[in-house]
């Protein structure tokens, strides 16, 4: 399974960016997919999870403004930011469960600065 994340760059505050994941080596249609983030000096933070049925979770940081979505023909799945906060900055990572084990692949920066 490799997957790719794209999308990010350098927004300022209130801004927003659209964040990409595709998926390739298997289909994801079935699988449980989501995004993660890390910032220096912190552990990984899971900030939004989708289901094949389109049951998501977010983390209480983003709620009300980041928005998670599939496209299970297309094997991607994206993630709108709206009214970024600096505390956003971190590499964000997507991930998709295979037989419950989490693959993921090369993050992709989002700095929120004036």
């Amino acid at each position: 399974v490799q997957l790719q994340a794209s999308g990010g760059g350098l927004v300022q505050p209130g801004g927003s960016l659209r964040l990409s994941c595709a998926a390739s080596g298997t289909i994801v249609r079935n699988n449980v997919m989501g995004w993660f983030r890390q910032s220096p000096g912190k552990q990984h933070e899971l900030v939004a999870v989708i289901t094949s049925a389109g049951r998501i979770t977010y983390t209480d940081s983003v709620k009300g403004r980041f928005t998670v979505s599939r496209d299970n023909d297309k094997n991607t799945m994206d993630l709108q930011m709206n009214s970024l906060k600096v505390e956003d900055t971190a590499v964000y990572y997507c991930y998709v469960l295979v037989d419950d084990k989490p693959y993921s692949g090369q993050g992709t920066l989002v700095t929120v600065s004036s």
